[in-house]
């Protein structure tokens, strides 16, 4: 897990996870013409392209993030695709970014095709991030209820972590304020926040309790 693409030492523990459970689920649903809804960097191409013929990233003019990897320059609630393009979807950490949802979870519905499977990952316990564009934490029956809302089939919907992770993980966010000048310089912080996340990872292992998970993910098919 600790051999993770597209991390820092600050974040390790929680884009190993994600992305161990992201590549599993693909592999089970991702194939043809793949969405990729507030793509950013479009960091998970290499992990899903042995999966989907295509690989289109979409984001919004505005984006904080490298465009290099941005195909479709457009918002979540207006893709400029015809309806039933794409065959699968995935939205990772966007749609909290998002004022209204509900209508981009509509709108990647409308794009896909009949039997089609979009995967999200949507924060519950998090910090405030990327602002002053965040605006929403879900909870498993708030996205149960806006998913089947806008007509999908809930296929899952999982906690990626336990307390453990999830307070480890802030933990060492809160510590980075600090990775600064000299510190930063030195890496000072690196090592007690492998410490951490390490940690965090096997108390999760032992004790895990979903209620205070950070994330979770949506495994959703378009009826």
């Amino acid at each position: 897990m600790f051999g993770v693409k597209n991390s820092s030492a600050h974040n390790i523990l929680v884009q190993g996870i994600l992305q161990h459970h992201l590549i599993n689920t693909a592999k089970i649903h991702i194939n043809g013409n793949l969405l990729d809804i507030g793509c950013g960097t479009k960091p998970y191409k290499d992990l899903l392209s042995e999966l989907a013929d295509s690989h289109t990233g979409i984001d919004y003019t505005g984006t904080l993030h490298n465009r290099t990897n941005i195909d479709t320059f457009c918002t979540a609630y207006n893709i400029p695709y015809q309806s039933g393009y794409f065959d699968s979807a995935i939205c990772t950490a966007t749609l909290e970014h998002l004022e209204e949802p509900e209508v981009a979870i509509r709108e990647c519905f409308r794009v896909m095709r009949c039997g089609g499977v979009a995967i999200y990952s949507v924060p519950f316990i998090w910090h405030l991030h990327e602002e002053p564009r965040d605006f929403y934490r879900f909870s498993k029956y708030g996205l149960d209820y806006l998913f089947k809302k806008a007509g999908f089939e809930v296929v899952e919907i999982k906690a990626l972590s336990g307390f453990w992770v999830t307070f480890g993980q802030l933990f060492v966010y809160y510590l980075y304020r600090l990775n600064v000048g000299p510190i930063r310089w030195l890496h000072l912080l690196d090592i007690p926040g492998w410490i951490i996340q390490i940690s965090s990872y096997l108390l999760d292992k032992l004790d895990r309790v979903e209620r205070w998970t950070w994330m979770y993910m949506v495994v959703a098919r378009k009826p």
